[in-house]
């Protein structure tokens, strides 16, 4: 059986997932982020949820919540309903920029780095995000005819740069 998909207003954010948990999806499961920066319609991130119902034994009932949230705004934090949810808010802020507004596990210290190094900037998981490995040295693992092969350029075919991916001429030299 496939999940269930519901979608959420970001303002309602907190009170969904407690009101997911309060019918029984009481497994949290996971949170993260999708940049959806580049959708005409409503440019942003969808936070999302994943939530388990194990009530039924030998059944799984699963839930996804998903809310867009605009570029810049925060969304409310899920610390209070699943104290798990800590360890993923810490991550999709630090990796989406995203602000988690009510933030509390438990330390006083706020969300602070999780996985990046001292120091690190930028928001690695987001499409903007400039790859400085691509840029610095020829990648091998190219998808465009010739693309990580110098001699078998194919001139019948435009090469195509992807979102987040530098010009060539950007980076060390």
């Amino acid at each position: 059986m496939a999940d269930e998909t519901r979608e959420v207003e970001p303002h309602g954010w907190r009170a969904a997932v407690a009101a997911a948990r309060d019918e029984g999806f009481s497994f949290f499961d996971w949170l993260s982020a999708v940049d959806r920066s580049h959708d005409e319609d409503a440019p942003g991130l969808d936070v999302v949820c994943h939530l388990y119902d194990t009530a039924e034994q030998g059944a799984l009932r699963g839930l996804l919540l998903v809310t867009r949230v605009p570029d810049g705004e925060p969304v409310a934090s899920v610390t209070e309903v699943f104290a798990g949810a800590a360890w993923h808010e810490r991550e999709t802020a630090e990796m989406f920029g995203l602000t988690f507004e009510g933030f509390d596990d438990g330390t006083g210290q706020g969300i602070r780095p999780l996985l990046l190094p001292d120091g690190f900037e930028g928001t690695p998981l987001r499409k903007s995000f400039q790859l400085a490995a691509r840029a610095s040295k020829p990648w091998p693992g190219g998808k465009e005819p010739g693309e990580g092969h110098e001699s078998a350029r194919s001139p019948s075919r435009r090469r195509v740069q992807a979102p987040g991916v530098p010009p060539p001429e950007w980076g060390p030299r």
